[in-house]
């Protein structure tokens, strides 16, 4: 069990009822994060979203680690 700060922006903001929260997680990668946090917030399915952790767009293959920041970006639409 590791605890992790999470971030949220946009879409996800909306769907988790807040801009960050502390969780404590067996997630041992963005990828098993993400399947949690949607199973928890009700995420909707993005074809693009990229993760950072502690303020570097990483892999969701990436180990994460006790402590880390971690944020997912949805896709950006502009006009």
């Amino acid at each position: 069990m590791k605890t992790l700060a999470i971030e949220y922006f946009a879409i996800f903001r909306d769907h988790a009822g807040t801009d960050k929260e502390i969780l404590q997680t067996d997630a041992d990668t963005p990828a098993d994060l993400y399947t949690e946090l949607t199973a928890r917030h009700g995420f909707p399915e993005l074809e693009t979203v990229k993760v950072a952790i502690n303020d570097e767009f990483g892999d969701w293959n990436t180990p994460l680690n006790e402590g880390d920041s971690v944020v997912f970006i949805p896709p950006v639409a502009g006009g």
